[in-house]
């Protein structure tokens, strides 16, 4: 099921529960709204640890594009050498390229699988750090339901920007 509606099954669930018991009308109820992808957009603590790993895979990379760089000069030579050389000279250095070639991609992939799995890393903490912040917010101001994924909502719930300067506060 998508995301879309199993937001929209969870919601029309919720109204039809509070609805049945009779017990809470919808002006009683403390809703917010929390835009998750725009916390660990803007959030300082977000933005710091972009920060940390742009530093911390910096060297990596130039030194990946420096790599690349030079097997693409090393095979623009060959080609124009090409007509110039013996076939044996020719077909070894194709072979050396093609090693060289297989190497960086090798480099490549492992770059980008380190990278992902530290971003997913760095990201999980400030997710943990965002729902204690949300957790407070929901305790202190009494709410009765804070969610994070809606289709639709209204400017008078949605609690992001709270959420954001807390966690720029270091709450």
């Amino acid at each position: 099921m998508s995301s879309l509606f199993k937001t929209i099954a969870q919601t029309l669930a919720l109204t039809a529960a509070l609805g049945a018991t009779g017990m809470v009308s919808a002006q009683e109820l403390k809703i917010g709204y929390v835009n998750g992808e725009r916390v660990l957009r803007e959030a300082a603590p977000a933005k710091a640890a972009q920060a940390k790993l742009e530093a911390e895979f910096k060297k990596r990379e130039t030194e990946l594009n420096d790599t690349g760089n030079r097997l693409r000069q090393s095979m623009e030579k060959l080609e124009k050498e090409a007509p110039t050389i013996s076939e044996a000279e020719r077909t070894r250095r194709q072979r050396e390229l093609s090693e060289q070639e297989r190497d960086f991609q090798r480099k490549r992939r492992e770059l980008l699988e380190d990278l992902n799995q530290r971003k997913s890393e760095e990201l999980a903490a400030v997710s943990e750090r965002a729902s204690k912040v949300i957790k407070q917010i929901f305790d202190q101001e009494k709410y009765d339901l804070i969610i994070t994924e809606a289709a639709f909502f209204s400017p008078r719930v949605d609690i992001t920007k709270r959420v954001i300067d807390a966690l720029n506060a270091g709450k």
